[in-house]
């Protein structure tokens, strides 16, 4: 696992050592100028120091040989040309002079030359580059020198500093660790630098977005658990029936009752395991799946064909657009729509008709999934109340759980669909869900 105290170090450090090496560059570079400048006044200062010596003359003295350590180079010529004076007869530096300053690049390397006429010579003075740049490169470290000695000073002031500025996120991870499991409080964010305030604040709306999560988890288990505890009270009073039937007859109606009970207790059971899995984070990302909706609504009608015609209700479709297709999951909203369908013929009278339809929506960015019914609707100040878990409403006496609306809101919003409870052209309720594009 990487550090950020580490990473924070080892990147500034570097970036001091870039830092340190582009001012090393340029203290060379200025110190290289000021040298060259420095060297070229002395070229000609040693130059004009020579006009008053006597050379090629008998009377005159002869001028000592230079010291070996001197890096400047002599050269005398008369006035035709005559070279009456060279200090370092090994030297490569051309036979000519070139007056003024010039640079010669010979098998030694390049030289700064100085080339002046005096009387009736021409005095020539020249010094190796490599001693200036020997000398930049001197003076340059020498004045980085205390800087780099000073690079762990710096290391270990950087360690400090960044340590100091961690402590606040080193707190807050010491508050979360010592939380309880079911400490869903937000967490404080006063002494929280600005750079991890995003972070403290995503983790307070995942901290919110748990607390609902759990509180409807709770609310879940307790009314299943409400829920269930009238069906099993039924089941075990009827299984007592059956227990004290006198005759035939009544066993058989005992049982048959015992029958039904037991029927609607399984079919809770499976619309509660339905809206389990439908809850967000229940299961893994829904599969991106291709579904015609089309071919959904044909399986579906085909399935509860039977059940409409014994209840003599026309159950048909609308309008089919096959070329409406979503992403999604195909189990899941072959679920929603068998719950619409379902629950239509369970409150639709005998004789009356239920229409379903697919269609583009006006715009055209997606597609709208109708359920029309002839039955008694819903009153509009109910319709938000019915998509709540085991909500029924007063009066109600085809069986149910109160689940099947909930469960189809809940796929319907898993897939960023809309649904919309509303009035049916058929005098009773139209359950519409709007799929995005």
């Amino acid at each position: 696992m990487s550090s950020l105290r580490r990473t924070l170090l080892l990147s500034l450090l570097g970036a001091l050592v870039v830092v340190f090496a582009v001012g090393g560059l340029a203290t060379y570079a200025a110190a290289r100028a000021e040298i060259d400048a420095l060297m070229d006044y002395q070229l000609r200062q040693l130059a004009l120091s020579l006009r008053d010596q006597q050379f090629g003359r008998p009377a005159a003295p002869p001028l000592a040989p230079p010291e070996e350590a001197l890096d400047f180079v002599i050269q005398i010529w008369d006035n035709t040309g005559v070279r009456l004076y060279l200090s370092r007869p090994h030297s490569t530096l051309p036979s000519l002079a070139q007056l003024g300053y010039s640079t010669a690049q010979t098998d030694e390397g390049a030289w700064r030359v100085f080339s002046i006429p005096l009387l009736e010579h021409v005095i020539q003075v020249a010094q190796p580059m490599s001693v200036r740049s020997r000398m930049a490169a001197d003076a340059a470290l020498r004045t980085l020198m205390p800087l780099l000695a000073l690079i762990p000073l710096f290391g270990a002031l950087i360690w400090y500093l960044v340590g100091r500025g961690l402590r606040p996120l080193e707190r807050l991870a010491r508050e979360v660790a010592t939380r309880r499991a079911d400490s869903l409080d937000p967490l404080r964010a006063e002494q929280v630098p600005a750079e991890a305030q995003p972070l403290v604040e995503a983790l307070n709306h995942l901290l919110e977005r748990l607390d609902q999560a759990l509180a409807a988890q709770r609310a879940f288990v307790a009314d299943a658990a409400h829920e269930l505890r009238t069906p099993l009270a039924a089941l075990q009073i009827q299984l007592q029936l059956c227990e004290r039937a006198a005759s035939d007859e009544a066993r058989d109606a005992a049982f048959g009752e015992l029958r039904a009970g037991l029927h609607r207790a399984t079919h809770m059971v499976q619309q509660l395991l339905t809206l389990a899995r439908q809850e967000p984070g229940a299961t893994a990302t829904p599969p991106d799946q291709r579904v015609a909706l089309a071919d959904l609504v044909r399986l579906s009608l085909a399935h509860h064909a039977p059940l409409a015609e014994a209840r003599h209700i026309d159950l048909g479709a609308g309008e089919l657009d096959d070329s409406l297709v979503v992403k999604g999951d195909a189990a899941a909203l072959r679920t929603l729509l068998s719950n619409l369908v379902d629950n239509a013929i369970r409150y639709t009278p005998e004789g009356g008709r239920i229409d379903v339809g697919l269609r583009a929506t006006d715009s055209g960015d997606g597609c709208t999934l109708y359920v029309d019914d002839s039955g008694p609707g819903i009153p509009p100040e109910e319709r938000e109340r019915v998509l709540d878990r085991f909500y029924r409403r007063a009066g109600q006496e085809q069986p149910g759980s109160g689940l099947g609306l909930a469960i189809v809101h809940s796929i319907a919003t898993r897939h960023g669909a809309c649904l919309v409870l509303g009035s049916s052209p058929l005098g009773g309720l139209r359950v519409t869900v709007e799929f995005p594009a």
